[in-house]
């Protein structure tokens, strides 16, 4: 090796694709814990299955309910639900809450469709829900797809209806129809956004009438329907909360089968990667806190997104029944607290690669992805971790042998995104955004790399365990 060689080899720095010269242990072990993944997916396609997945989870690995949990002691594990839709969980560390928290926080929300709140019409002997889209989603994805509905639906006396229906191979699944490009001249000719509007995605639900000559017929015979299996009328309709999400499978990708094609990673990755992480600790010297929000997709707000005060009051909980609570004690653990916002990032595709900097880009199998910064156009509403942070984290993947990149969400100029970090930056918190790259983002059937799904989990533990 020549001088400059070895000081090419010293001073640059080196990229290697993760699955690139590993053991068949560690690759076993990968493909081990994608299929248990898989099967999250599966299971837990909205924020609702996913707390419930969530509960399972805590309560197989010795987790209580706060609210059942009267003194907190250290190594104590409780969660706290809120509503139903977001969720945090605690294993209590060997400091004192004071001196802050190790956060990982993740989002159960994606893109959808939702029905609105008066949904059900006829129109030619066809019968539909309407639809209002959730999120950011490219609206001529979501016609022509097998979709399911999945849910809620609270009757005059208060009895909660759980659907889920367009799962299970015998079950109907539901589609939002689109042109046959016979006919299809003018609207190929709009912008792609303009294609398909927003009021035109209707989920078509029935074409069979009732046996009677009567007006709305068909719209009669699915209420009849509804009504024999769920014992609903179609005022209970507007007490329900529905949504509309991929019927899809989640299915291993490729002949490699390196990669995982399936509905909703962003962000039910991170859920998974974190919480599995969560129930394997013990013995931790600060208190790891792991947070999954709801309505990420939508700016975090409500009673259930972040922007609530809802895990202030978890960590009050946590202050009060540990027995440190003072006044002011909740603003010093944050200020005090260490942050990996866990959510996906984009993942650069070759196809479209004009939109990444091949430099800032994350790559599939490259591991888990660290942003130091989101937002868009001049870093507007972006938070942005300081340098200190950023190396403290970093050598904490580094003395664990985790698999990451440093990367950004695209060009410059050219869009952005952000994700829950800027919501406890405002806390005083020390975060950075930590996620899984992945391709076709907010689409019915994104695109993840096994690797770095394992890298995810990877670092999540030694994060906490730091």
């Amino acid at each position: 090796m020549t001088y400059g060689e070895e000081l090419k080899n010293k001073l640059f720095k080196k990229k290697v694709n993760g699955w690139f010269k590993i053991s068949d242990e560690l690759k076993q072990e990968i493909m081990e814990y994608n299929d248990k993944y898989m099967d999250f997916l599966n299971n837990s396609k909205t924020e609702r299955e996913i707390v419930k997945s969530a509960v399972k989870m805590a309560n197989e690995h010795g987790f209580k309910d706060i609210n059942e949990v009267e003194h907190l002691n250290v190594g104590d594990k409780v969660y706290y639900v809120n509503k139903g839709k977001s969720m945090y969980l605690a294993v209590i560390g060997a400091d004192k809450l004071e001196n802050g928290l190790s956060i990982i926080g993740a989002h159960a929300d994606s893109p959808r469709l939702d029905l609105k709140p008066n949904p059900l019409y006829e129109d030619q002997e066809l019968v539909y829900f309407k639809t209002h889209y959730y999120g950011g989603l490219k609206k001529y994805q979501w016609t022509t797809i097998p979709l399911a509905i999945h849910g809620v639906i609270i009757k005059e006396d208060g009895e909660k209806i759980e659907v889920r229906i367009g799962e299970d191979d015998k079950d109907p699944i539901f589609t939002v129809t689109d042109l046959l490009p016979h006919l299809a001249k003018e609207q190929e000719n709009l912008k792609l956004k303009e294609a398909i509007k927003g009021e035109d995605l209707n989920l078509l639900i029935g074409s069979m009438p009732f046996d009677e000559e009567i007006p709305e017929r068909v719209k009669l015979n699915i209420l009849n329907i509804l009504n024999k299996k769920y014992g609903i009328i179609e005022e209970d309709l507007s007490r329900a909360e529905l949504e509309l999400v991929p019927a899809f499978k989640a299915r291993t990708q490729g002949f490699d089968e390196s990669m995982v094609a399936a509905y909703g990673q962003d962000d039910k990755v991170s859920v998974y990667t974190s919480l599995t992480a969560l129930m394997e600790l013990n013995n931790i010297k600060r208190t790891a806190v792991c947070i999954i929000s709801d309505k990420e997709e939508v700016g975090s707000m409500g009673n259930t997104g972040m922007e609530s005060h809802a895990f202030d009051t978890f960590v009050t909980f946590l202050l009060n029944k540990t027995g440190e609570n003072k006044v002011n004690l909740l603003e010093k653990v944050f200020v005090n607290s260490k942050m990996l916002s866990a959510d996906v990032d984009a993942c650069i595709d070759p196809i479209y690669a004009n939109v990444s900097d091949r430099l800032n880009a994350a790559y599939l199998g490259y591991g888990v992805a660290l942003n130091k910064y989101t937002g868009s156009g001049g870093k507007y509403n972006a938070s942005d971790a300081n340098a200190e942070y950023l190396a403290e984290v970093r050598k904490i993947f580094d003395d664990s042998n985790v698999k990451y990149q440093i990367s950004e969400l695209g060009k410059v100029d050219v869009g952005g995104g952000g994700t829950i970090a800027y919501i406890l930056a405002n806390k005083g918190i020390d975060v950075i955004d930590c996620g899984v790259p992945i391709l076709c983002m907010h689409s019915p059937y994104e695109v993840s790399s096994k690797y770095d799904v394992y890298s995810a989990y990877q670092a999540y533990k030694a994060f906490w365990n730091a």
